[in-house]
């Protein structure tokens, strides 16, 4: 039988579970040392910008995938992304990687900041 009062570790992260705490512990989200905040990975305290950029004509856009370089001059800024699935929506970005982008999706229902995750051969163009 397996004792439920083990602490759990793995090298290089935070470790969880007892003691100093019960298994309900909320693990911290972020690189270490996030904070969070505008400008520092958190989501932007109010909603995006009122107007969307003018969608690009067809011919502008290429079959080739976002480059990392590209959509990176967008981190911490509001950014407006269309998908190859034809959806579009307000992002704020915190991270990119070589393939995917990370940062706060604008949910209008729930007039909410989301954090998402997304690959960038998922998306057809941007602007920010």
């Amino acid at each position: 039988m397996y004792p439920y009062n083990r602490q759990f570790t793995i090298p290089g992260f935070p470790s969880f579970g007892p003691p100093g705490g019960g298994f309900d512990q909320q693990p911290p989200f972020g690189p270490p040392g996030f904070q969070g905040g505008p400008g520092q990975g958190g989501p932007p305290q109010g909603p995006p910008p009122g107007e969307i950029s003018p969608i690009q004509s067809q011919s502008q856009i290429g079959t080739f995938a976002v480059d990392p370089g590209g959509i990176r001059r967008c981190l911490f800024r509001f950014t407006y992304i269309r998908l190859n699935n034809g959806r579009a929506f307000w992002y704020y970005p915190t991270f990119v990687g070589r393939n995917s982008v990370a940062g706060y999706r604008w949910r209008r229902r729930q007039y909410r900041w989301v954090y998402f995750g997304i690959d960038l051969d998922q998306i057809r163009s941007f602007s920010c």
